[in-house]
């Protein structure tokens, strides 16, 4: 294949750069970002994607790059003041704008027109992480399967579509690459996403297995995978266990992977998508110094973007650890900064499900408006019951409205959905301090013990162990968490209006718990 563009052509067949006829002498590297930047002449090419396709993800400094765009400019005699071919997009990327026209190589073996599919012009990556869920492979003989992989990969997208933070490419897209053996590449960029989700279906006798797949469309790396195992008179059940099993794994996967790239960035380049990742990043550290930086890069996030209901959402979640963890300075002060995200993000968040499970129960525990918090979680459960951290925020604010059991259902649904996740030891707190609530000693201090495995310093668990162990009599027990906590300068004096909860004797229990292990003395 060659490239002509102006008096130049690019030679992919001889990897040969020409002008005039006569050839250019450039190095392998430097011939590979112009390639790139030539076939992708359609859209604009961000710094993200020529690390990706050129240097295969590893980690390059903006110096590097910078050099490298300068050699090639240098080689088709353009300049950063001119800009005749290679434009730079502020804060976006590159782009080749020069007319390209392209022509197959003459040693090449002619093609049929009829034989290939009309080339689709590559789709600009939207700023949020983009998937494609394909039409999984039937690989058995039995016809009939056909319905069940069909009905498997609807339900997938349809579920993916109920998380804000994510471009789903509708099913009549990914569907036209049924039965056609294609590259992942090519997908991602005639669709404009950047992950593709792949599947097979097996069968033998009346067993099924379906294989599942999330791959990288710049790099090809496959980033996850699984399988599902079932008989042909549970295929409902299979397929509802598939649905919950990959969009439960994809989603935080997905986000981690965008956290990575976006960590990978150079501080000049971020968009507002790329601070609220680096804020989630930060939000699962379990230091003070980590919840200022979350907050610091949501109102980033917001700066950029004002309509960004997440981001609101999220920032007034960073007071909620500080009222938890005891980390607030001025209550007052951040009470009245928490309502004001609060109010954004429940006002332009009207449809997010991440937006307003997060207002909720900033709204129920720092504002402490229990009832209007409900309401909030219940429509961000009824957007997406999916996602996980929404049944957490749940639980926790029905744990201080007072319904207990509801706050043990909500937060082991959470664990169902999400059972790796990072807020793992938020969902098993939540569980003890319920039961401690109904006054079921035993399991509050169970799952205590079992959120302290997950991580020992989390002092929410820690002080709900403490109360637990004091109610029980077991003061020996209660004494020893208790010096835990002055470890981790933990022991702050207890007053009555500490907890948000609906009815004031459940503070008062929990409060005369503490005291009677050691607090405030």
């Amino acid at each position: 294949m060659i490239y002509e563009f102006a008096n130049y052509s690019l030679d992919l067949a001889r990897r040969e750069l020409r002008c005039d006829g006569q050839s250019i002498h450039v190095e392998p590297q430097t011939f590979d970002v112009l390639l790139y930047l030539v076939t992708h002449h359609e859209r604009v090419v961000s710094k993200d994607d020529l690390i990706a396709a050129v240097w295969h993800s590893r980690i390059v400094s903006e110096s590097t790059l910078s050099s490298s765009i300068a050699t090639v400019r240098k080689a088709v005699g353009d300049s950063s003041e001119t800009q005749r071919f290679i434009r730079t997009v502020p804060r976006k990327g590159f782009r080749f704008v020069g007319d390209v026209i392209q022509r197959g190589n003459d040693q090449a073996p002619p093609e049929s027109a009829s034989a290939r599919p009309p080339a689709k012009p590559d789709l600009l990556l939207p700023d949020k992480p983009s998937v494609a869920v394909l039409a999984f492979k039937n690989l058995s003989d039995d016809v009939a399967q056909e319905y069940f992989v069909e009905g498997v990969v609807e339900d997938i997208t349809i579920a993916l579509s109920q998380f804000s933070q994510l471009f789903v490419v509708a099913r009549s897209s990914s569907f036209t690459y049924k039965g056609r053996d294609v590259d992942v590449r090519q997908v991602g960029r005639e669709l404009g996403v950047r992950y593709v989700l792949e599947g097979s279906l097996r069968k033998t006798a009346d067993h099924i297995r379906l294989a599942v797949h999330l791959i990288d469309s710049l790099t090809a790396a496959h980033l996850w995978a699984t399988h599902f195992d079932g008989t042909l008179d549970q295929v409902f059940d299979l397929q509802d266990e598939v649905t919950s099993g990959v969009v439960n794994v994809i989603a935080p996967k997905i986000e981690r992977a965008e956290i990575q790239r976006a960590k990978r960035k150079p501080p000049g380049s971020l968009g507002s998508y790329d601070y609220y990742l680096h804020g989630v990043a930060n939000s699962y550290q379990d230091t003070r110094e980590a919840s200022d930086r979350a907050l610091h890069f949501f109102e980033k996030a917001i700066e950029l973007d004002p309509d960004f209901a997440a981001a609101y959402g999220m920032a007034a979640l960073c007071y909620v650890e500080r009222w938890w963890k005891h980390w607030t300075l001025d209550r007052h002060k951040e009470v009245a900064e928490a309502a004001k995200f609060v109010s954004r993000a429940a006002e332009l968040g009207r449809d997010d499900a991440v937006a307003l499970s997060a207002a909720g129960m900033a709204l129920g525990l720092i504002v402490r408006d229990l009832g209007q918090a409900v309401v909030l979680l219940d429509r961000s459960l009824s957007l997406n019951p999916n996602l996980a951290a929404s049944w957490l925020r749940s639980a926790w604010v029905r744990l201080f409205f007072g319904q207990f059991d509801l706050a043990i259902d909500h937060a082991s649904r959470a664990i169902r959905l999400s059972p790796l996740d990072p807020l793992l030891v938020g969902m098993q707190t939540v569980i003890a301090f319920a039961h401690f609530c109904a006054e079921r000693y035993d399991e509050a201090v169970a799952w205590s013990e079992r959120a302290l495995r997950e991580q020992p310093t989390f002092t929410p668990a820690l002080r709900v162990l403490v109360a637990s162990n004091a109610s029980r009599d077991q003061m020996d027990s209660a004494r020893r968490g208790l010096a835990r906590l002055r470890e981790l300068n933990a022991v702050t004096p207890i007053s009555e209006g500490q907890f948000p909860f609906q009815e004031p004797k459940y503070s008062a229990r929990y409060s005369a718990a503490l005291r009677k292990a050691g607090f405030d003395g």
